[in-house]
């Protein structure tokens, strides 16, 4: 199974990238047989969305194809998000808009929600809301919060109960993760997702 995990953030040193290789490392110590493809969107790579991103001689269309490419590899999907000003950073919502239900649609996608402080929450919750419509992404039930996040997964031995206890449940998200990895692809095996009459979300 391959498995990429995006690191939301902007920054080109973030406390999100630290995150998703974290969970990355914990995917590997759960199943060394994965596959994992980690992708950063720090220095923000891709530029706004516009349609020619469709259109195969495009100049943003030569941008996008190779993380198109390897977006459609993936089996599911780890998006970690930090919190700015309450919202998804805009290079992650972007990055959504490029992706069309090729690259994601009706595979497992696990959100882990970061912040400094006692937040979190507002972007895994955006996120279900307008993230997957007209892509189809599948967003699993479970979802992690980081918060504060600085005393968080530093070392290999936790610091404290509380960075004992997110550990733990990062690897239950993870073995979830995995296990509707396994299960939803014979949906897309089924060939119903493919439906021409219905290419969007209502």
């Amino acid at each position: 199974m391959r498995v990429m995990i995006v690191s939301g953030s902007h920054r080109q040193e973030s406390q999100s990238a630290r995150v998703a290789e974290y969970v990355a490392d914990d995917l590997t110590r759960i199943d060394s047989t994965l596959v994992l493809d980690s992708f950063s969107l720090s220095g923000n790579p891709l530029p706004l969305w516009d349609e020619s991103a469709w259109q195969g001689t495009s100049s943003l269309a030569a941008l996008w194809q190779p993380i198109r490419d390897r977006m459609r590899q993936a089996h599911a999907f780890v998006f970690v998000t930090p919190e700015w000003a309450g919202m998804v950073p805009p290079a992650l919502k972007n990055l959504l808009l490029f992706a069309s239900p090729r690259e994601v649609g009706h595979k497992p996608a696990l959100l882990v929600g970061v912040s400094a402080t006692r937040g979190g929450s507002y972007p895994v919750s955006e996120l279900r809301t307008s993230g997957y419509k007209n892509n189809r992404l599948l967003v699993i039930p479970e979802h992690i919060l980081i918060q504060d996040v600085a005393d968080m997964l530093v070392g290999d031995s936790p610091s404290n109960k509380r960075d004992a206890w997110i550990r733990k449940r990062i690897t239950f998200a993870n073995r979830l993760l995995l296990e509707y990895g396994k299960a939803v692809g014979s949906i897309r095996a089924s060939g119903l997702t493919d439906d021409a009459d219905f290419p969007y979300g209502m």
